[in-house]
């Protein structure tokens, strides 16, 4: 099944059950934010095609934003912690040791960038999960990365959401 497929049937899933709207946007940035399954999730597009959603009136913007970042948080809390306790095995482990040069980009723009860092982190594609499985690997202070965890999580989820959300209706109207 292609990613296009995956985004449809998400899509048409969410437009035909409301109520499971929150908890698969929250899912989906939930995986997105994990060090190992961000690989395997194709959450960014369907969280971008969800914004269509909300642009045209079938789900609300404000609760899909709060799900997105609550989803977005926790799942870089999760990687965080779980790079602040077993560092050096996560790192070694399946399927980031495949990926070397990755993990070494993150360790090096961590190291460059500290808390912003792990702020801007959020915004690199295949970088957004491994930055804080990093930043608890070299033990980051916990309050340091929460704050700026929980300080880009919303910006995020907005950036993804706001296309669909505003553009939508913008056509509408430019184009009746």
């Amino acid at each position: 099944m292609s990613l296009n497929e995956i985004t449809h049937t998400i899509m048409q899933f969410i437009e035909h059950h409301q109520a499971w709207a929150l908890p698969i946007i929250f899912l989906l940035a939930f995986g997105e934010s994990l060090a190992i399954i961000s690989l395997l999730v194709p959450a960014t597009a369907i969280i971008l095609a969800a914004g269509a959603l909300v642009g045209t009136g079938v789900i609300s913007f404000i609760p899909v934003l709060i799900a997105a970042s609550l989803g977005a948080i926790i799942g870089d809390f999760l990687s965080y912690w779980l790079g602040k306790h077993y560092h050096q095995q996560v790192i070694s482990s399946w399927p980031l040791n495949k990926y070397p040069k990755m993990i070494f980009r993150a360790e090096q723009f961590f190291q460059r960038y500290g808390t912003f860092g792990v702020f801007i982190g959020r915004f690199f594609g295949p970088l957004r999960a491994v930055v804080p499985l990093i930043a608890g690997a070299m033990h980051m202070p916990t309050t340091k990365f929460n704050l700026a965890n929980i300080a880009s999580a919303p910006i995020w989820a907005f950036v993804l959401l706001a296309p669909g959300a505003f553009g939508v209706p913008w056509l509408e109207t430019l184009f009746g």
